[in-house]
């Protein structure tokens, strides 16, 4: 009888209301300094911070919205020494005050590594441990030499590199390599639709050089691809160890490489499918 009399009693339901309401305010009050917390609702729009450099973000107080972390830095010799190159997010992402944006920098001084000792190597050998150096193959110069693609001599600027020395990683190192003791000649690579880089490695495999560069209507580096080459591979099948190969560009946002394969003939595919063939077993003896 004394509960059901307690339960009758006012005072039981003002104290009730009570805790009701310090439930209600206590409920509200966690949910608002989560909001606070989590920046619930705000978010900014990453600016695209290519180009400028950290201590501008900084000048711009873009700082105080994100935090600005430089986590690498390459050279680009295009660019002004700490030069942002990428970052991440990207330009237009949409994040909270605070968000870490991860910063890939233009280097104050050029990456150095040793030049390897390319001699004796298969010119296949070669344009492997170059590539694993972070070096460029330049020009290839065929000379008499019993040994077909194997690499006499190392060069830069027409000078002997000897093994060892600290060049700058993304040097071009010139080979002279041997032509064997017969002359013959390799077929003409399939370049078309191909990139910039892909080709002049391409080439290199070929045992053939990059001649000179056309580009058409590319405002774009990265959306180059070949259009043509001179010697033309429709019309050509074979052509002497070390030809400088002239090659033109079109953008692939303004021509239908797709279509544009199609109008050659499966001759020509098989020119190259044997052209990969035979310049291996080129480069294979040494």
């Amino acid at each position: 009888m004394g509960f059901f009399y307690f339960l009758g009693r006012k005072k039981f339901y003002i104290h009730l209301g009570i805790i009701l309401l310090l439930i209600v305010i206590l409920f509200f009050g966690v949910l608002k300094s989560l909001d606070i917390y989590t920046q619930h609702g705000k978010v900014y729009l990453v600016p695209d911070f290519y180009g400028k450099t950290v201590d501008q973000l900084i000048d711009n107080h873009y700082d105080e919205y994100f935090d600005l972390i430089v986590i690498d830095s390459v050279y680009d010799k295009r660019n002004e020494k700490g030069a942002i190159l990428m970052q991440n997010p990207k330009a237009g992402s949409k994040v909270k005050q605070g968000r870490h944006i991860y910063l890939t920098v233009v280097a104050q001084q050029p990456e150095k590594t040793m030049m390897p000792n390319l001699k004796n190597l298969s010119l296949r050998q070669a344009i492997v441990t170059l590539e694993m150096n972070k070096l460029k193959v330049g020009h290839l110069n065929y000379v008499d030499y019993f040994a077909r693609n194997a690499v006499i001599d190392q060069l830069i600027d027409d000078e002997t590199i000897e093994e060892g020395t600290e060049i700058n990683t993304g040097t071009e190192i010139d080979l002279v390599v041997g032509k064997g003791k017969i002359d013959v000649k390799v077929n003409l690579p399939l370049l078309i639709a191909k990139k910039p880089k892909e080709a002049v490695k391409a080439l290199h495999y070929a045992s053939l050089n990059k001649g000179k560069e056309y580009f058409m209507d590319v405002d774009d580096s990265s959306r180059a691809r070949v259009y043509k080459t001179e010697p033309d591979i429709s019309k050509t099948d074979l052509v002497e160890l070390g030809k400088e190969i002239n090659i033109w560009y079109r953008s692939d946002e303004s021509f239908d490489f797709d279509s544009y394969l199609l109008k050659f003939t499966s001759d020509t595919l098989d020119v190259d499918s044997a052209s990969f063939e035979n310049n291996a077993k080129i480069n294979n003896e040494f």
